[in-house]
């Protein structure tokens, strides 16, 4: 079983990036949760969302609480009251919207030789792509590179098939989004 946690502010769209891609690994025939955590719900505010994927039935039901991956869509939680680093593992993987470096960030989060650090600028692409920097898209697109759980084209296909019926009247935000999970995902540095 594969447990991500996602973090970042409200308006960011982490919790739309977990359930479009716990929506796209159904649709690919896995087992799956996808399920946000959050107080009062405000723009700025930090949120944390969570995915489980698996090829078995998943049987738990509370949060993630050791996830092999996390992802950060605004680097300044790190070192803010959102602990990004509890409970993950040596083998923990870590995904950051940043322009820094990937040796850059891996001294600002302090993890260890054994932990992997990927970077990509996801706000720049989402400007660049949609016009709005909204990070969840081509975080998704770097994810699905990073971990390898779910083919390119499947996320592209479930989440246009997500997009239309949301926008069906403004091609260029969906257009816009699969351009950008693409970017982000040929994009992604390790």
């Amino acid at each position: 079983m594969l447990e991500i946690r996602w973090h970042g502010r409200g308006g960011q769209g982490a919790k739309t990036a977990s359930i479009l891609l716990g929506e796209a690994a159904a649709a690919a025939g896995k087992y799956i949760q996808a399920f946000p955590e959050y107080g009062p719900e405000r723009m700025g505010a930090p949120v944390t969302s969570y995915n489980r994927l698996s090829d078995e039935p998943i049987r738990l039901n509370c949060s993630v609480t050791n996830p092999k991956y996390v992802v950060i869509l605004d680097p300044t939680l790190i070192g803010s009251s959102v602990d990004v680093l509890d409970g993950v593992g040596d083998d923990g993987v870590f995904l950051v919207n940043t322009d820094m470096s990937i040796e850059d960030m891996r001294k600002k989060l302090g993890v260890s030789d054994k932990q992997d650090v990927y970077v990509i600028n996801a706000n720049k692409i989402s400007l660049e792509t949609i016009k709005r920097a909204i990070p969840n898209t081509p975080m998704l697109g770097a994810l699905v590179r990073v971990t390898n759980m779910l083919s390119l084209e499947d996320l592209l296909e479930d989440t246009r098939r997500k997009l239309e019926k949301k926008f069906r009247n403004k091609p260029e935000i969906i257009d816009g989004n699969m351009e950008a999970i693409t970017r982000a995902y040929q994009e992604v540095k390790d």
